[in-house]
């Protein structure tokens, strides 16, 4: 029988499986970095993107907060405006109602009463006069509550004196103003 040394050629096949073995790793081992590199580019990019979406949604809010900002300003000035212009239309329309009122107490001011002052503070006023009698004072009142621009007159003071040798009433009268269209106020009746 024929000797036959196989053991340079199974050592030679060892060698060539392992180098084949470790090329096989390699390249696995090439293909899964060049892998996770492909990932890890594709996330950072997608990352970088993000961002970049983030960074222009954020400019964007920011213009719409100033756009916000320079609403709500332009809404205070509606509102300031919007307010003067009912204080002007409130003057405008109770221009003519001081005339009225005026025109109405000089109606209803019997002979024998003189006026010395009026006072307006809002819808009421105070009237200081005098009078010949007591009578004259309550016929004064009687014809302010006829008076559609006049209502609910109240005596306050009432005081006789004598001035230049004759008797004579000085009174407070405090009144209300509202205009024709507007309901008397309850318990007041103009009949």
């Amino acid at each position: 029988m024929a000797r036959i040394n196989l053991l340079p050629w199974r050592i030679e096949l060892k060698r060539q499986r392992r180098l084949e073995y470790f090329s096989i790793i390699g390249v696995s081992m090439g293909l899964t970095l060049a892998l996770l590199i492909a990932v890890h580019l594709g996330y950072a990019d997608r990352i970088a993107y993000q961002n970049e979406r983030n960074a222009f949604l954020q400019a964007e809010t920011q213009k719409l907060d100033k756009q916000i900002a320079e609403i709500q300003e332009l809404e205070k000035e509606k509102r300031r405006l919007v307010a003067r212009t009912k204080a002007i239309e409130g003057l405008q329309s109770s221009r003519p109602l001081v005339v009225h009122i005026l025109d109405e107490l000089v109606g209803a001011l019997p002979d024998g009463v003189n006026l010395t002052e009026i006072t307006q503070t809002g819808a009421s006023f105070e009237i200081k006069g005098v009078a010949e009698s007591n009578a004259r004072v309550s016929s004064f009142m009687r014809n302010i509550e006829k008076s559609p621009w006049l209502t609910e007159p109240q005596l306050e003071i009432i005081q006789s004196a004598d001035e230049s040798g004759r008797r004579v009433a000085n009174f407070t009268l405090r009144l209300q103003q509202r205009t024709p269209n507007q309901p008397p106020p309850p318990g007041d009746d103009l009949s």
